[in-house]
């Protein structure tokens, strides 16, 4: 997990690793070597073991574990060259030399007796001497070794950057990648290129090459292994990285969840990243569907996705990385309790207050920076330091990654007292602390307790209290580092947190990271710290971009901005749909439903369920022509026998299913009717028309009952509910009618009243209704969607989401979402709450009508047939041949178990599930 996961990859523990390079260092070759000690006395011995050449340190590493490994920085060379054995006349050019003699001034010494500990310093001018076991190659590493100490004895870090690039570079140059590598001979060789690999703290130099079926890298050292292979058929997730603030890093994920990647790699030109990203994604686009923060925050708000889950893809799109610890992923603190025996998740006040920052948590605290930060000249900030970092990282990790800790602080633990050393002690600094703002990792919510626990029996050092620092002391209500971890995931899932971890999201990932939104909320962080805070490049000194650089790594970064807009709330099941029992602005007074009040509603909801679960499975079974022209709308009776259908053949026809006989033909005028509904009880049936009327007929008297004059161009569409009748037109309105009682007697012509008109600027061609008649959608002839609160007749969201006609519309069962589709292909869905498009898919055809349960849709397609679509998966599960013609118009009875669709070939077909 995390830093833990790159531990010594490969090699024994205690061994050689990257992390004993500095910053920023690189790891060029290796050779087996001898040192001698007390050359030329009786007492002469040798230590195998190999010599490490780096870009700014020498490295031995001797084959015996218990011997410490040895580093000797560049810089502290006094002198390097060649050793001849004593008495060789140094002016016999033919003296053959296999050792290197290095005179310094420091030496360190590191995991003596295969221990992790702070590094020991000699100080004082010594000289090692190493021989080489290939003689022939001790000019040659000289060499090397003489250019590298100038590079490191430059006065200017930026000079030394620059010399040190230079020199790898042209070691890049001179090889390539070793086709013999390949898993087949029958690969076919894609794109080659210079990269580096990347894992926490560390870089590794050499050449990635691509296949039509495998990704490698091969590091120009060898090291860890000489070739790291990745199948292309179990890549699952690729994502574009910042890396040093520059657009070069990409990361390749096999896992859906996985916290870590599978590799990581850091390009020299954003083209090469840019080329590899395109054909790995053409390959995926293929084979996986592909994931935006929308698609995963549909999939989080439907219970599809834990809040672990989603914050943990939210971190990777926001460029958060595992192996990067400027950019480590960040989770919240989610409890505010480290004092009670037990922990009560149904008390809101065991929770910390989600929608404000660590630094705005203590009302006291906040005063004070906001003093600060009101006299402050620009640019101002309200905290100095970020709440994440990788210091705070590997203060969370260090009993896991302690040789991460080492690299970072130049051998040295931190200070016992400033360890992580209790959790309710690290919670109580991050509310009273006076620079202290940090969030938590995603360790606290995972399942490896590791980090909490000192099983390496690491010498972490003694406290003022006289107590060594061992493992992390836990609250009173955790058993054990097992409980902790499990009680702590368990807050993260809970209800409290489904329904607050929004405002969270719009704080690190939202609107209110940046601008006057961040402001307000007390968000405001050093401007180093925002993508896009320092343009590196406009910096010429290259002394003071390295500074920079450094200082920004050091100091933590905040996320990449995901959202512009307020995030959805999640849709928790706990408590009765708010949208169906108040108006838009209503807040949730709704208590939880009582346990007896399941039963019936329950099981109709599981037939339901099921029905949707295998929607593909739809078989047609009968189908009659029973108009002239398209079918435009349809309608049934309650006991499922007389279907009721219009067209624009400008007929209304009562076709029964039990003897499959055409019962009436009824016509009002000679244009075009668009829809019918039945009211309740199926005495009467309505329907709009072309000529701008609405059309009631009764059934039992058989004749046209009543006529509603309402607009002034094409009634489009109607609907129905609770004594309202609802009607869109061309004339760009739709209007709200009362006065239509559900039984309609046959001799008295009523008065129709307008409660409500809702202006639009085009003509509309659909609406739709929510559950409760609380809201309303519309679609335009210019792609626009709107959504009405009718409780109000206000315009509560404006959505242009489609280019061309909006065929149809309808919310989601639960209220909580539109779908629209349109001419343009499109299939969207809108977060009613916020007004956010937070998925969009494309049919090559338009889907002229649907239905949908919030996860499954089924569409009638342009071309005739009916698809299934799996909106959290994005993508098209079944085909079904249907119409001749275009699907114009579709019906499903309350069980969902028995469809009826209209089409452009004046047919209507009948389709029931076969499972």
């Amino acid at each position: 997990r995390g830093a833990a996961r790159h531990a010594s990859p490969g090699v024994r523990r205690g061994g050689f690793s990257l992390l004993l390079l500095n910053l920023e260092e690189y790891y060029f070759e290796q050779h087996t070597v001898n040192r001698v000690q007390h050359r030329g006395r009786p007492d002469e011995r040798k230590i195998r073991g190999s010599l490490k050449i780096c870009s700014k340190s020498v490295i031995f590493e001797p084959d015996t574990i218990s011997q410490p490994i040895i580093k000797i920085p560049l810089r502290d060379c006094i002198k390097i060259e060649k050793h001849r054995k004593n008495g060789a006349n140094r002016h016999l050019a033919k003296a053959k030399s296999s050792g290197i003699s290095l005179i310094f001034s420091q030496v360190y010494f590191i995991k003596e007796h295969n221990i992790v500990a702070p590094y020991k310093i000699e100080r004082g001018k010594m000289e090692y001497v190493f021989e080489l076991d290939v003689s022939g190659k001790v000019e040659d590493v000289v060499e090397t070794l003489l250019q590298l100490h100038r590079a490191s004895c430059l006065n200017k870090l930026g000079d030394q950057t620059a010399m040190i690039t230079a020199i790898l570079q042209s070691r890049l140059a001179r090889t390539s990648f070793d086709k013999n590598r390949f898993q087949s001979v029958s690969e076919k060789l894609h794109m080659e290129c210079k990269a580096e690999m990347v894992t926490p703290l560390v870089t590794n130099p050499g050449h990635v090459c691509i296949t039509d079926t495998n990704l490698y890298f091969q590091p120009l050292n060898g090291y860890p292994k000489p070739v790291v292979q990745i199948t292309l058929q179990d890549v699952r997730r690729i994502y574009k990285r910042r890396h040093g603030l520059m657009p070069l890093g990409l990361e390749v994920f096999c896992t859906e969840d996985d916290l870590c990647s599978d590799i990581s790699l850091k390009f020299y030109k954003p083209q090469d990243r840019d080329d590899l990203y395109f054909y790995i994604a053409t390959y995926l686009e293929h084979h996986v569907a592909e994931h935006t923060a929308e698609s995963y925050m549909l999939q989080w708000q439907r219970g599809h996705l834990s809040n672990y889950q989603y914050l943990l893809h939210l971190n990777n799109l926001a460029d958060r990385s595992c192996n990067d610890l400027s950019q480590y992923p960040v989770f919240p603190w989610i409890i505010n309790d480290y004092s009670s025996s037990e922990l009560d998740l149904s008390n809101p006040g065991t929770f910390r207050d989600l929608s404000k920052p660590v630094g705005a948590l203590n009302k006291e605290r906040l005063e004070r920076l906001l003093t600060r930060y009101q006299e402050m000249p620009e640019p101002k900030f309200m905290y100095g330091s970020h709440y994440s970092s990788p210091g705070y990282v590997l203060f969370y990790l260090v009993r896991i990654a302690p040789e991460y800790m080492l690299c970072l602080q130049n051998g040295r633990f931190d200070n016992a007292d400033r360890m992580f050393n209790s959790i309710a002690e690290t919670w109580k600094n991050c509310l009273d602390g006076a620079t202290d703002f940090k969030e938590l990792i995603p360790e606290f919510y995972g399942d490896d307790v590791s980090f909490l626990v000192n099983s390496l029996k690491l010498d972490l050092g003694k406290r003022q209290g006289g107590q060594m620092v061992d493992d992390v002391e836990l609250p009173p209500w955790a058993l054990s580092p097992e409980d902790f971890l499990q009680k702590s995931k368990e807050a993260l899932e809970s209800h409290y947190v489904s329904e607050h971890l929004h405002e969270w999201i719009d704080l690190i990932f939202g609107y209110k990271q940046k601008g006057h939104d961040a402001v307000g909320a007390h968000n405001v962080f050093h401007p180093l710290t925002y993508e896009g805070g320092v343009d590196l490049n406009s910096i010429e000194d290259p002394d003071e971009k390295v500074a920079m650089l450094t200082q920004i790594l050091e100091f933590g970064q905040t996320p990449k901005q995901l959202f512009v807009t307020p995030h959805p709330r999640r849709i928790t099941p706990k408590f009765k749909s708010w949208w169906q029992t108040c108006s838009y602005n209503a807040s949730v007074a709704d208590s939880p439903a009582s346990p007896g009040e399941e039963s019936f509603e329950d099981l109709t909801e599981e037939s339901k369920t099921l029905a949707w679960n295998n929607i593909s499975k739809l078989q047609s079974y009968e189908h009659y022509k029973i108009h002239r022209e398209a079918v435009t709308g349809i309608a049934v009776s309650c006991n499922g026998s007389s279907v009721f259908t219009t067209s624009q053949d400008s007929t209304l026809k009562m076709f029964s299913k039990e003897s499959k006989m055409l019962q009436r033909s009824i016509s009002f005028s000679n244009m075009a009717l668009s829809s019918c509904l039945l009211l309740p009880g199926d005495a009467t049936v309505v329907s709009s028309s072309w000529d701008n009327n609405v059309y009631f007929y009764s059934i039992a008297f058989g004749r046209r009952q009543d006529t509603l004059m309402g607009h002034d161009d094409a009634v489009s569409k109607i609907c129905w509910h609770d004594n309202r009748l609802y009607t869109a037109s061309w004339d760009s309105t739709v209007k709200v009618w009362s006065g239509v009682p559900a039984e309609m007697p046959g001799t008295k012509r009523h008065q129709f009243d307008l409660l409500a008109e809702l202006e639009h600027d085009v003509s509309v061609d659909t609406i739709s209704l929510n559950a409760a008649s609380t809201l309303l959608v519309s679609g335009t002839k210019e792609g626009m969607v709107n959504i009405w609160d009718l409780t109000t007749a206000t315009l509560v969201h404006q959505i242009s989401c489609h280019s061309g006609t909006v065929c149809d519309t309808a919310f989601s069962p639960d209220s909580r979402h539109v779908l629209s589709t349109g001419a343009d292909g499109c299939l969207n869905v809108i977060d009613v709450q916020t007004g956010m498009l937070i998925s969009s898919m494309t049919s090559d055809e338009p889907q002229r009508c649907f239905l949908w349960d919030g996860n499954y849709i089924l569409s009638g397609s342009q071309s005739g047939e009916l698809l299934v679509w799996d909106l959290l998966g994005a993508k098209i599960s079944e085909r079904i041949q249907g119409h001749t013609g275009a699907v114009t118009c579709i019906w499903m009875n309350e069980q969902c178990s028995s469809i009826i669709t209209g089409g452009e070939d004046k047919q209507i077909m009948f389709w029931k599930l076969q499972y």
